[in-house]
This record gives C-alpha cells, structure tokens and sequence, in this order.
C-alpha cells in the first residue's frame, strides 16, 4: 500500500486517503450507533492499542460509506456530489464504495455512482485506474524495486521490545494534549465493536472529538468519525455497511479493461518521482507553530503553483487564457481577504480546519480558527527563512 500512496492513481482527496490508510492497518466508519444490549466486556486504552498491534489482517472485503460535511463552499476542480463516480468529489456529500484488500500487493477500491464506477486496482506489479463514465483506462507498472521498503539501517536502541510498551509510549505522547478514553457498545456492520475516544484538551481546536472503532474479535479498526466543535453530527465519516475479514479471490484483483476503452500507459517515472526535467531550487522546510490539536502547518507553495503569482494566461499559450486557472482565481477572489504584518492573503475556513493562503506564496493550516492562522502568520517562524 506504500508503494500506492506515492503514485497518481491515489491522488484523491483526504477522504480516500484515509480509507486506503485503513485497509492497511488504518481505521474507518460507519453511521450505525451503539446499542445497550451489545456492549463488550472493558478494555482499557492501552489494551486496545495492543490488540491493533498485534492483530493480523490477511484480507477483507466490503461495502463503505464515506460522508463528508465540511461546510465547504463548491471548490475549483471537485465534480459532482451525493452518488457521484468521480474521484474528485470525495471531499463533499456521501458516497459509497467497495474494497477488496488482501495482503500487502493486491487491493481495489470501487466509488460507485448511480450510474458510473470509478476504480483503482493495485495487483503486484499492475496498477490500474478506470472511469467508467468516459471507458478509459490508465495502466502503471510497478517495479519490484520500487515495491521493496528502503532499509531502515540500525535499529534504535531504544526501540520498544513488545506492542504493550509501544502502547505504553504512543498514550504518553498523546496524554499532555489529548483526553483518551474507550467505549465497548458500539455496532459497526453488525459487528460489535470497540471504541477509541480521542478528546482534544485545548478547547480552542476546531475538533471537539474523534471516535476510531475496533472490531471487537478482529481487532482491526473499523470506523472513524471526526466532530467539529458545536455539532453533534460528524463533519467527516468514513465506514463499513458491510464487512467480511476472509481474503478476496485472486480473480477481484485482475482488471481487464473492458471492450473499447482507450488505455493509456502512465508515465512510471514521473508517478515514482523520478526528476525529468531541470532541478529547481529546493523549497524552505515546512514549520509546524503550537503543539497538539493548535499546532498550525506553514509551507510555501512552488513558484509556478502559487495562484497569486501566476498570471491569467497560459504561458505556452499567450493571449489564451488558462480554465483551470483562471476557475482558481475566481474560487480565491471570493474568499474573505486578510492583511497584517505577514502581507495579504485569503482565508478558507471549514469546519474542521482553516486555511490561509498568502499573496508570497505560503499557506497555513491547521485545526484551529482563521484568527489562530492571522497570528501564527506573522510569528517570525513563519518566515520560512
């Protein structure tokens, strides 16, 4: 799944980034409640952590339901809405797929629309990705080189020696920022389960809580949902209608495009990132100011991708204006503009982030109030000096 995450078949929004971090030991969700009568016997934090740790998913297949609820306004290049097949509009309105995992080499996801799919298939060396909409086809080849982890060189000394003290270690981080609490009645897929309650200590943050469920005999996550403050409605969910732990046939894997599809060959060595062109001056770091669910994410933006340097027309194309571009320039003419010592700049806020791009280039984001990201602006870090 690592070797997925670096290529454009998963250039997708946040949403299915989650989902795909799920199948490989992640966490998803679903909108079925607990139930008094279905409560499991107390575990603690810590043991929940251990039983993730340990437990061994060969395989599972089933039937997702992905809703986000951001309070967005329609943003540039997101498509469709509620039941839509592209892969675009996952960060808006609910949607439905179905995944196939089975080891660490073969994996599917299918969006399916009302009357589209859109998949992406990862088989060994294979990667596909397939609208069915417009009956095209784009084939990646994976290498085996590409497919091996980097080696890691020595192992720290003070690696943890057993999943309980990594447990142990992962609750100490969180405990100076973050309540940490478990629930046992909840029911995701008609499976019992587990969860993991996660309360943010600083009330300033956006998100007031997130609630990971763990099957309780399988003990692999199956459900995520992240509240914003002030709603009693999850703004982002992710899950499990159905669900089954047995390993998908080997045939769920093979893609054969379908009669007539215009297949294209992806470029392998721009989707690896391998450099093809000139090098470019390497971008200042990004900085992180604050800590825990306050901290605020400062990076700068490439030259040529900064909407506010960019102008109106294509480049290649004097005269002849850029659609993309020009949809960006409007979509950020219509946010709420901002000035300080930082300089200008526009600020999108949601429910359970802000962001504030600036006329030079940087952008901030984090969990937390426009008036947050303002002065975390103009604190000297923020320089990306």
């Amino acid at each position: 799944m690592s070797v997925m995450a670096s290529r454009p078949v998963l250039r997708w929004a946040v949403p299915a980034g989650v989902l795909v971090v799920v199948l490989g030991g992640g966490a998803v969700t679903t909108a079925l409640r607990a139930s008094a009568d279905a409560r499991l016997a107390p575990r603690s934090a810590a043991q929940l952590l251990v039983d993730l740790q340990t437990a061994r998913l060969d395989g599972v297949s089933g039937t997702v339901v992905e809703r986000a609820d951001l309070g967005l306004p329609p943003l540039p290049g997101s498509v469709g809405g509620d039941g839509s097949a592209d892969l675009n509009s996952l960060i808006t309105g609910s949607h439905t797929l179905r995944v196939w995992y089975s080891g660490q080499d073969k994996a599917r996801i299918a969006l399916l629309g009302a009357v589209s799919e859109s998949d992406v298939v990862y088989n060994g060396t294979d990667a596909w990705e397939w609208a069915s909409s417009s009956n095209t086809a784009t084939h990646y080849r994976v290498s085996k080189d590409q497919r091996k982890p980097p080696p890691s060189g020595k192992l720290p000394a003070d690696l943890p020696r057993t999943p309980q003290e990594a447990a142990n270690r992962i609750l100490a981080l969180v405990d100076p920022t973050t309540s940490v609490g478990t629930d046992g009645g909840a029911v995701v897929a008609g499976h019992r389960a587990y969860e993991l309650v996660l309360t943010p200590k600083d009330t300033a943050s956006l998100v007031s809580q997130v609630r990971i469920a763990i099957d309780g005999t399988a003990h692999v996550p199956t459900r995520v949902q992240v509240f914003a403050k002030g709603h009693d409605k999850a703004a982002f969910e992710i899950g499990f209608t159905q669900v089954s732990f047995t390993r998908p046939d080997d045939g769920v894997f093979r893609f054969t495009p379908p009669p007539g599809a215009k297949i294209t060959e992806g470029d392998t060595d721009k989707a690896a990132g391998t450099p093809t062109g000139p090098a470019r001056p390497a971008a200042p770091r990004p900085v992180v100011i604050g800590k825990g669910w306050t901290s605020v994410l400062v990076a700068r933006m490439p030259a040529d991708s900064a909407p506010a340097q960019r102008g109106p027309s294509d480049p290649a194309k004097p005269g002849r204006p850029d659609p993309g571009q020009a949809g960006i320039g409007a979509f950020l003419d219509k946010l709420p503009q901002v000035h300080g010592s930082f300089g200008t700049g526009r600020v999108l806020q949601s429910r359970l982030f802000s962001v504030l791009l600036l006329d030079d280039g940087r952008v901030l984001v984090g969990p937390v109030s426009p008036d947050r990201l303002i002065a975390a602006a103009a604190d000297p870090a923020a320089a990306l000096k």
